[in-house]
């Protein structure tokens, strides 16, 4: 094994000049090298910080021949408020949307008022079933990432929040011949 090299007086006097420079990061009073960096002819023992209390496993502990704890299973999406059988029909493809709202290329600020005011006029108009066709959005490969598909992610969100929640009643993805991924049937509420 190794012996434990000791510090040299110039070398002692070093570290003593740099330790005096030091602030704690983020406030915390007891940021210190552990103790067995710290050579113990610098510092006595005296001053060294208390330990930090141990933290808590991330994982309960598990000895062998224990059973797993079970694993929460993902929140059930939303109950269907629709007649399940229309719901089916309207999944497949079998009925055609009433109106449509075509938001590519238009920005969130833009596509956003855009939408609101669609719908808000649509279940005005007395239709049902609408359809909102944001595209799939496209890959970009730049150093600065961007989330692909902004329109598709965001207006699920914008149908659940208020003054759309009013008025929406069922949204779900679109059939493929009707864009698939890259847009969704939108159910209204009767006005």
């Amino acid at each position: 094994m190794a012996r434990r090299r000791v510090l040299r007086p110039e070398e002692r006097d070093l570290w003593q000049a740099v330790a005096r420079t030091l602030r704690p990061m983020h406030g915390i009073e007891n940021s210190a090298l552990p103790e067995d960096l710290v050579p113990e002819a610098i510092v006595p023992k005296e001053t060294l910080p208390l330990p930090l209390p141990p933290r808590e496993p991330v994982l309960p502990r598990f000895r062998l021949g224990e059973k797993a704890v079970p694993v929460q299973k993902p929140a059930a999406p939303p109950p269907l408020q629709m007649d399940a059988g229309l719901h089916k029909k309207m999944i497949r493809g079998k009925i055609a949307p009433e109106a449509r709202i075509d938001l590519h290329g238009m920005t969130l600020a833009v596509a956003h008022p855009e939408l609101i005011a669609f719908l808000l006029g649509a279940q005005a108009a007395g239709k049902r079933l609408v359809l909102v066709i944001t595209g799939k959005g496209k890959q970009v490969y730049e150093p600065v990432p961007r989330p692909i598909g902004a329109l598709r992610h965001q207006v699920p969100h914008w149908l659940r929040l208020p003054p759309l929640s009013a008025v929406v009643q069922e949204v779900t993805e679109a059939h493929l011949k009707h864009g698939g991924t890259g847009a969704f049937y939108v159910w209204l509420r009767r006005g």
